[in-house]
């Protein structure tokens, strides 16, 4: 498992090049877009880690994993790519960006809604917690990054 290669998180919807410094399809800082090629594998680990932890962190506000043998049948059924490293709440959101508005029972697909968020559908989920999870890795790179440029 450590020596496996960490896949570009590139979704092919970049909002770097228009200037902004995180981008809102894959979450990744705008140096992080540029040299991802140039990193280290150990690089790329770290950046994969940190994305894959803003998202889980997101998701667990609104769903649970209740069956992961299922969740897995279900990724692997419809054919949507996702890293098996990754928390299962992970593999939600790769299953609600593929197809949120054709799933009637999350329990079907190994996931439920929390009780607080039931009253949405899982379109308006899914589009939450992408808004959030970006909100996240921005507030990470103007702690971060921002915040030392500032102060030169």
């Amino acid at each position: 498992m450590l020596d496996r290669p960490v896949k570009t998180p590139c979704i092919g919807v970049c909002s770097t090049g228009i200037g902004d410094l995180v981008c809102r399809g894959c979450k990744r800082f705008v140096h992080e877009v540029v040299d991802w090629n140039g990193y280290s594998l150990q690089q790329k680990r770290i950046v994969d880690s940190r994305l894959a932890q803003f998202l889980a962190q997101c998701m667990a506000n609104r769903f649970e994993v209740v069956d992961e043998a299922v969740l897995k049948a279900q990724l692997e059924l419809q054919l949507i790519r996702y890293d098996d490293a990754h928390a299962p709440l992970c593999w939600v959101f790769a299953i609600l960006k593929a197809g949120a508005n054709q799933i009637t029972d999350p329990s079907l697909f190994g996931f439920a809604v929390l009780p607080w968020c039931r009253d949405q559908s899982l379109k308006q989920l899914r589009d939450e917690v992408d808004e959030e999870y970006f909100q996240l890795s921005q507030a990470h790179y103007e702690r971060y990054f921002l915040q030392g440029v500032a102060s030169e």
